[in-house]
C-alpha cells in the first residue's frame, strides 16, 4: 500500500470489497442460529424459495453435497480434540449467530427479506458459557458429541517452584479476568468468488490475512486442485487481525460460485452479524500467584488458567494460550515458573484472536502481579522491575524463550526520562494530599512476533516475496501477505535500495496466491517484518544478477564495477541500469550459466522468534463521584528492532494503543446465562471515542536483532501489549488509598462506582 491508497483512506476514496465490481453477481445472505446451543430439527425453506429474487435457499444438508467439513487445525498438539466445523451446521447450533442456511438472490435486499421467510425448528439445549464451569467434570458439554469440553491443556514447569514459594519472604494471590473483546473492524468481513469454466479457475477475494493458507483449505474443502484456485485479498483497508484459519461464509460463497456458475456470488457481513458472529478476543481467567524476596527479588511465578476457545477451535483460538503460557514471566528474570492453562470450548462464537493475542493477556497477568508485589513489600514499583529485569544477553527464560538483546531496563530508563518521572510523581502525590484519587501505572512488556498461518505454534515463522525487474528497469515487488498501510512504502524502499533505483519506479503488491506461488501470511507483528526480510533476499538476488551483467557489459571482472545512482562504472566507463536491465532480456551473450530475465523469489525462514519489547507509562483519575476514570496521560517507549517502516511507526503505535485504552477502559463482550451477546450493537458494545484518547508521547527504540537480516523485530501490535497494563495499573494504584487491590478491566464507571460507595460504607 501506496502514499496515495492511504491518502485514499483518508478522504474517503478508498475502495473496500464491497466495492468490487462483479457484473451480474448475485448476493448470498446467512441465518444464523437464535440459540446458543440446540438441536437443529428441520429447516423450511419453501416459502422463502418463493419470494420473488430468490434463486436458491441452501442447507447444511445441501452443503453436504458441495464441500466438506472446514478442516481442522493442525497445530502438533497431543490429544487435541473437537467438532467438525461446517459451512453451514445441519444437526446442532453451538452458539448465537452460527450459520444455519444461507440465501441466495438477485439483490442484498431479496436476499435479507426471505431470511424472515425460513422457519427453523429448534430443541434447545444447556448451554456452557463460562470456562472455568464447562472445564469441570460433569458440566454439560458445548456440543453433545464430545466427551468433554477441554480441548486441549498447555502445561510448562521449570526450576523448582514449589521450593521457591516456600523460601519466599512474600507472596502474592489475585484471581484475574480479561474479558471476551470484539475485534469491531472498521471494514467487516467480505467474501466474492467467480468461476471461470474456460481455464476451470475459481478465484476468491476476501478480507482475510492468509490467502494461500486459505487456498489450501478450499482445495480440501471443495475437492479441488490448489492450482485451480486463486485467492486475492486486496491490501487491509481497516479490517481485522482475522484470517488464520477459514470461516464457514469463505467455505459457502467459494462452493456457491461453483454451483451457480459463471455468475459470481458475493456477501457482505453486516455489522449486527459482526460483532455477534465474526469471532472474538480474549476470553482468559485465572488465578495467579508470584514469590518475592524482601528485596523485591522475583522467585517464582504460577498461573493457573482457562481460556475461552468458543464453539469451535481455530488457529487463532490456540495460539494465544500457548502464547500466554510461553510469555507469563513477561520481562522478568523469574528462575522457576509453573503454569497451567486449559483451552475450553463453550457456546461462544469462536475465538479469531484480536490485537497481540495471547501476548497482551500475559503481560496484564504478569504485571498485576508485579505491582501488587510492590504494594505488598511497600517498594517503588520502578526499582522492583529494575531488580528483576535481566541486563545480560542471550537471556532464556524459565519458559523457554530464548531472547537476544531485550533491553528493557534501558526502555524503562528511557521512559521515566521521557515523562519526567520524578516531576510527576511529585505532582502525583501533591493531588493525593488534595483528596483527588489519582495514580500512576507503569509496565514492562515482551511481546512474541512470530506465529503465521503455517506456523500457528510457537515455532519461528517465515514469509516469501517475489521481486521482478522488467527490461525498462521498472521494479515490482510481490509479497505474500495482503498489505497494510505503510508495509508498501517500506517494501519498496527496500528493493530499490537493494537493486540502485529510484522508489518512483517500483509497483508493491501482496495478498495474491497468482502472483506468488507461496506465502505465510498471518497476522501479529511478525509479518511485516518477515515480508521485508524476503523482499530483501529476492532484491540481492537481482543485484547480484545486474551487477554480472554490467561487468560483462563493461568487459571488466566483476570486483571492478561500482553501482552508481541507477548506473554501473568501472573507471570512466559507465551503463546505464535501463541499458543492463534490456540486456538481462535481449543480449544473447550473457554470462556463463546465467538464464535471461530478472526474476527472483525468496523465502525469508528466520531461525528465531523476533521480540519487540518496551515500557509504558499511564497517569489515570478517577472522579470520586461518578467513579469515571480519566487516562490523562500514556507515554510509551517501544523498540521493534531497526525501524523499517519509518513514518508509520508511529502511527501504528498510536492505533495499538488506542486499542488497548478500548480495552482497559470500555470493551467487553457480555453474554447472558444463556450464551445470548447482550452487547451486540455499539449502542451496547463501547469503543473508545477521541475524548478518551489523551495525546500519547510515542518514543522509539532500535535495538537490532539477529535473527532478522534488517534487524527489525515487527513490533505492528506490540505497543497495546504494555499499554493494557499500564492503565490498569495506574487506575489501581489511584484507589490504593481505599483499600483497592486489584481491578479487572474494563474499567467501567458503574463498576468503580459500587467500589467506592462499598469502601465508602454506603449501600
Amino acid at each position: 500500500m501506496d502514499r496515495g491508497t492511504a491518502a485514499a483512506l483518508v478522504t474517503g476514496a478508498a475502495r473496500f470489497l464491497d466495492d468490487l465490481p462483479l457484473r451480474g453477481a448475485l448476493h448470498v445472505k446467512v441465518l444464523r442460529s437464535i440459540h446458543a446451543h440446540a438441536r437443529i430439527l428441520s429447516i423450511d425453506a419453501g416459502p422463502a424459495l418463493r419470494r420473488p429474487g430468490v434463486v436458491a435457499v441452501y442447507t447444511g444438508a445441501d452443503l453436504r453435497v458441495l464441500c466438506a467439513p472446514l478442516p481442522f487445525p493442525e497445530l502438533g498438539v497431543e490429544d487435541l480434540a473437537g467438532p467438525a466445523r461446517h459451512a453451514l451446521e445441519p444437526d446442532e447450533a453451538t452458539f448465537a449467530g452460527e450459520p444455519l442456511a444461507a440465501v441466495v438472490a438477485e439483490g442484498k435486499r431479496e436476499a435479507r427479506d426471505a431470511l424472515d421467510a425460513i422457519d427453523v425448528a429448534f430443541e434447545s439445549l444447556p448451554p456452557v458459557t463460562d470456562p472455568e464451569t464447562a472445564a469441570a467434570s460433569g458440566s454439560a458439554r458445548a456440543r453433545l458429541s464430545l466427551a468433554g469440553n477441554i480441548a486441549f491443556r498447555c502445561h510448562i514447569e521449570a526450576g523448582d517452584p514449589g521450593s521457591a514459594f516456600q523460601k519466599a519472604d512474600r507472596v502474592v494471590r489475585a484471581g484475574m479476568r480479561l474479558p471476551r473483546t470484539i475485534p469491531a473492524p472498521i471494514e467487516t468481513r467480505g467474501v466474492a468468488a467467480a468461476y471461470a469454466p474456460e481455464d476451470d479457475t475459481l478465484t476468491v477475494w476476501t478480507t482475510a490475512s492468509a490467502p494461500h493458507a486459505l487456498r489450501e483449505a478450499l482445495s480440501r474443502i471443495l475437492r479441488r486442485k490448489e492450482g485451480s484456485i486463486r485467492v486475492i485479498a486486496p491490501p487491509a483497508r481497516g479490517g481485522g487481525p482475522l484470517g488464520l484459519s477459514p470461516s464457514p461464509e469463505e467455505a459457502l460463497v467459494a462452493a456457491l460460485a461453483l454451483a451457480h456458475a459463471p455468475r459470481p456470488v458475493r456477501w457482505m457481513e453486516t455489522r449486527r452479524e459482526n460483532l455477534l458472529a465474526s469471532g472474538h478476543a480474549r476470553g482468559q481467567c485465572g488465578e495467579g500467584e508470584a514469590a518475592f524476596r524482601s528485596d523485591g527479588r522475583l522467585l517464582a511465578v504460577r498461573w493457573r488458567g482457562f481460556a475461552d476457545l468458543g464453539a469451535h477451535l481455530t488457529v487463532e483460538g490456540a495460539l494465544a494460550p500457548f502464547a500466554t503460557a510461553h510469555l507469563i514471566c513477561g520481562a522478568y528474570n523469574v528462575p522457576a515458573v509453573e503454569v497451567s492453562i486449559a483451552g475450553v470450548y463453550t457456546n461462544k462464537v469462536p475465538l479469531t484472536g484480536g490485537v497481540a493475542a495471547g501476548r497482551a493477556e500475559a503481560a496484564f497477568f504478569i504485571e498485576r502481579l508485579v505491582d501488587m508485589g510492590a504494594a505488598e513489600l511497600e517498594l517503588d514499583p520502578v526499582e522492583l522491575r529494575r531488580v528483576n529485569l535481566p541486563r545480560s544477553f542471550p537471556h532464556v527464560a524459565a519458559t523457554g524463550l530464548s531472547f537476544d538483546s531485550i533491553e528493557c531496563a534501558a526502555a524503562l530508563d528511557r521512559l521515566l526520562e521521557v515523562a519526567n518521572h520524578g516531576r510527576l510523581r511529585a505532582e502525583v502525590e501533591a493531588r493525593r494530599t488534595r483528596g483527588e484519587l489519582v495514580g500512576i501505572g507503569l509496565a514492562a512488556y515482551i511481546d512474541l512476533a512470530g506465529a503465521s498461518a503455517s506456523s500457528p505454534s510457537l515455532a519461528p515463522g517465515w514469509e516469501a516475496a517475489s521481486v521482478a525487474v522488467s527490461a525498462g528497469a521498472s521494479v515490482e515487488v510481490e509479497a505474500g501477505a495482503p498489505l497494510f498501510p505503510g508495509e508498501g512504502d517500506a517494501l519498496a524502499r527496500i528493493a530499490v535500495k537493494e537493486l540502485g533505483v529510484s522508489t518512483d519506479r517500483a509497483t508493491v503488491r501482496g495478498g495474491d496466491t497468482a502472483r506468488i506461488p507461496q506465502g505465510a501470511g498471518g497476522t501479529g507483528s511478525a509479518p511485516d517484518a518477515d515480508g521485508a526480510g524476503a523482499v530483501r533476499i529476492a532484491a540481492r538476488k537481482l543485484a547480484s544478477k545486474l551487477r554480472r551483467i554490467a561487468a560483462a557489459f563493461l568487459r571488466v571482472p566483476e570486483e571492478y564495477v561500482d553501482r552508481g545512482a541507477e548506473s554501473f562504472s568501472a573507471g570512466e566507463r559507465w551503463v546505464t541500469i535501463e541499458e543492463v536491465c534490456r540486456r538481462a532480456y535481449t543480449d544473447p551473450e550473457l554470462p556463463d550459466g546465467m538464464e535471461p530475465g530478472l526474476v527472483a523469489t525468496a523465502l525469508h525462514a528466520r531461525q528465531g522468534a523476533l521480540f519487540p519489547f518496551g515500557a509504558h507509562l499511564a497517569v489515570v483519575s478517577v472522579d470520586p463521584e461518578t467513579g469515571e476514570p480519566r487516562l490523562e496521560r500514556h507515554v510509551a517507549v517501544d523498540d521493534a528492532g531497526v525501524a523499517i517502516h519509518g513514518p508509520w511507526m508511529g502511527a501504528w503505535a498510536e492505533g495499538a494503543i488506542a486499542r488497548a485504552i478500548g480495552e482497559a477502559l470500555l470493551e467487553e463482550a457480555v453474554h447472558d446465562e444463556e450464551g445470548q451477546l447482550l452487547s451486540g450493537t455499539f449502542l451496547d458494545y463501547a469503543l473508545p471515542r477521541a475524548r478518551a484518547i489523551p495525546p500519547l508521547v510515542c518514543s522509539r527504540m532500535e535495538t537490532p536483532t539477529r535473527f532478522h537480516p534488517l534487524g527489525a523485530r515487527g513490533g505492528r501490535e506490540s505497543p497495546g501489549v504494555g499499554a493494557l497494563p499500564a492503565i490498569v495499573n495506574a487506575a489501581v494504584d489511584a484507589l490504593r488509598s481505599l483499600g483497592v487491590r486489584h481491578l479487572d478491566p474494563p474499567l467501567r464507571p458503574e463498576r468503580i462506582w459500587r467500589i467506592l460507595r462499598e469502601q465508602r460504607g454506603r449501600p
